[in-house]
C-alpha cells in the first residue's frame, strides 16, 4: 500500500518541528547571557574599592563581548549586590546570587573577613568565590576540598616580610610597633608580622589591637613610640587610617613617627578624608600595580577605558588602582575558565580555573594562574610602596628615592 501524501505531509511537518525546536533552542541559548555576580561594599560612605571592582570587570567584559563574547557567542553581563560591608549581608546575597541562573562566580569586595566568614556558604552552594582584592591567607588557605576560592590579589603572608624590608631599607627601622583591626583580616596580619621579624633581625615592640569605628588611635600610637618603635606598621581603611594620621600630624614634629600602611586605605577617599594633614606625616602604602608611566598596551587600552566610561582624566586619576587592575585581569581568566568547561556548570568552571594555560594580562604574563594546589593568580614579587600626593595620587616608590 503506497503511503498517502497526508502520511508524508505529516511526517515532514513532525521532521521540521523537530529542526525547528532545536534550532530555537540553540538559538535562546547563544542569545541568553552568561551572569557574573559581583557582591561588594557600595553602601560604605567613603568606599572606592567596590566601584573600582567593578569598573575593571566592566571593561573586561566589554573587550570579552566585543571579541565574541563566551561559549560560541554569549554575553557576559555583571549582576551586582550590595554588601555594605557588612558580612550577614554579604553571605545572604551571596545565597540570593546563587539562585540566577547561568551565574557562574562571583567577585567580592575588599574586606576580607566578608571572605571567611563565606567560605562554609561558598563550599555548601559550590559556587566559585573570586578575590581581586581581599588579603587574608585564610581566604585560599583553608580546609573545604574541593577550594571554590581563587584570589588574584596580594596576600598579608607577602605583605609582612615586605612591611619589614621597607622599614629597615627606607627608614633603617628594626623596632616596629603596629596597629590592627580586632578581625580576622588585623589576625591574619599579626601572624605574617610575628613570622617576618622572627627571621629578618627586626623586632615588634608592641602591637595594639582596634575596633572598627574607635574614635582615636593616638594613645594606642604613643604607647607603641613610648615603647621604642622607630615605624608603625598600620593595618587599616581610610576611616581609621585618616583618623591616625590626622592626630599623628597634630603632634609636635619630633613625635611623628613614618607609617607604614597597608592598602586597606587606599580602598576609599583616604587623601581627602586627610587633607593636610597627609602632608605632615611620612606615609606609604603598599600597592601591587601602577598605572603610572605604564606604557604597556593592556594599561594604555584600561586607561582609554576608564576615560572613556567613566571620564577618568588619567592614569594618575584613577582611584584604587589594584582593585581596577585585579578584576580586569580576573575576569579574562574566568572567562577562558567557562570556554575551557564548555558550559555554565560551576563545578566544571572551577575545574577548568585549575587548567588554564598561560595568559597575558594587565599585571603579568600568568604562565598557570591557579593550579589544583595553589588558587592564588600573584606572588610576592608584585610588592611594592606608593606615597600619595596633595592631589590623592598614588606614586610608586622608586628605589633610592626619599
Amino acid at each position: 500500500m503506497v503511503p498517502s501524501l497526508y502520511v508524508y505531509g505529516s511526517m515532514l511537518m513532525r521532521v521540521l518541528v523537530v529542526i525547528f525546536a532545536v534550532l530555537w533552542c540553540g538559538l535562546v541559548q547563544a542569545t541568553t547571557p552568561v551572569y557574573i555576580g559581583l557582591d561588594a561594599e557600595f553602601g560604605h560612605k567613603t568606599s572606592t574599592s567596590a566601584q573600582a571592582v567593578l569598573q575593571g570587570m566592566e571593561i573586561a567584559v566589554e573587550e570579552i563581548n566585543k571579541a565574541g563574547g563566551v561559549l560560541g557567542g554569549r554575553q557576559l553581563e555583571i549582576v551586582v549586590r550590595d554588601n555594605r560591608s557588612i558580612t550577614a549581608v554579604g553571605i545572604d546575597n551571596l545565597r540570593e546570587l546563587a539562585q540566577v541562573k547561568d551565574l557562574v562566580a562571583v567577585f567580592g569586595g575588599k574586606f576580607s573577613p566578608i571572605y571567611i566568614e563565606s567560605l562554609p556558604v561558598v563550599h555548601e552552594l559550590g559556587i566559585p568565590l573570586m578575590d581581586p582584592w581581599g588579603s587574608a591567607d585564610l581566604i585560599t588557605d583553608h580546609h573545604h576540598r574541593p577550594s571554590f576560592t581563587f584570589r588574584l590579589s596580594i596576600k598579608d603572608a607577602w605583605v609582612g616580610p615586605a612591611f619589614v624590608r621597607f622599614a629597615k631599607q627606607q627608614h633603617r627601622a628594626t623596632r616596629l610597633g603596629v596597629l590592627l583591626p580586632n578581625t580576622a583580616w588585623g589576625r591574619s596580619n599579626k601572624a605574617a608580622l610575628e613570622q617576618a621579624v622572627a627571621s629578618a633581625g627586626a623586632q615588634l615592640v608592641g602591637h595594639h589591637w582596634y575596633n572598627w569605628g574607635d574614635p582615636s588611635l593616638v594613645q594606642a600610637y604613643q604607647q607603641l613610640r613610648q615603647a621604642g618603635a622607630q615605624a608603625i606598621i598600620l593595618i587599616a581603611n581610610e576611616t581609621e587610617g585618616a583618623i591616625l594620621v590626622k592626630e599623628v600630624a597634630a603632634l609636635e614634629p619630633t613625635q611623628r613617627l613614618p607609617i607604614i600602611s597597608h592598602w586597606g586605605v587606599t580602598g576609599g577617599n583616604f587623601a581627602k578624608m586627610t587633607g593636610e594633614a597627609l602632608n605632615q606625616v611620612d606615609f606609604s602604602v603598599v600597592q601591587s600595580f601602577s598605572f603610572i608611566d605604564n606604557d604597556s598596551p593592556s594599561a594604555r587600552r584600561v586607561v582609554e577605558a576608564m576615560g572613556r566610561r567613566y571620564g577618568v582624566a588619567s592614569a594618575r586619576a584613577i582611584q584604587s588602582p589594584v582593585g581596577v587592575a585585579h578584576a580586569y585581569d580576573l575576569t579574562h581568566l574566568l572567562a577562558k575558565a567557562i570556554d575551557k568547561a564548555g558550559n555554565t556548570d560551576r563545578a566544571s568552571v572551577r575545574s577548568a580555573l585549575e587548567a588554564l594555560p598561560s595568559h597575558k594580562g594587565l599585571l603579568r604574563t600568568y604562565t598557570r594562574p591557579f593550579t589544583a594546589t595553589r588558587h592564588d593568580a600573584l606572588s610576592r614579587d608584585v610588592l611594592f610602596f606608593s606615597r600619595y600626593t596633595a592631589d590623592g595620587e598614588l606614586i610608586p616608590i622608586r628605589k633610592g628615592a626619599p
